[in-house]
């Protein structure tokens, strides 16, 4: 399994900004597509972004469109995911993973169909919005 770790999570006031990142442990982590995902007690994990190898491709689920933003830096071996305009509604524990296995078409990453590939999860970040 692949070893990935997250970070940039923490507390913030309805408005605020977080920027997460998503490192890997001993592989290069340019050569899959990563996804963000965020869990709430109670609820089902969601897709909240996702980007693809080259870069370009990214899937943002409905929730998130026009406030998040994913990119990665190949160089740092990272890909970031930029919370803004942050809701109460947005907290939750943030997990980045990566399908090793199976292709996943970058523009749909997110969606609940392509769940079952991402079989390399790292710890989660905890990000909490509240006044």
């Amino acid at each position: 399994q692949l070893q990935l770790v997250e970070s940039g999570g923490g507390e913030v006031q309805p408005g605020g900004s977080l920027r997460l990142s998503c490192t890997a442990s001993g592989f290069n982590l340019n050569y899959y597509v990563i996804g963000w995902f965020r869990q709430v007690p109670g609820k089902e994990r969601e897709g909240v972004s996702c980007i693809g190898i080259n870069g370009v491709s990214t899937y943002y689920g409905d929730s998130v469109k026009g406030r998040f933003a994913i990119s990665r830096d190949n160089a740092k071996n990272t890909v970031y995911l930029h919370l803004n305009s942050l809701q109460p509604e947005d907290t939750g524990v943030y997990y980045c993973a990566l399908p090793s296995s199976v292709a996943v078409p970058a523009t749909q990453c997110g969606l609940t169909e392509w769940l079952y590939a991402y079989d390399s999860w790292g710890q989660g970040t905890q990000v909490t919005v509240s006044s």
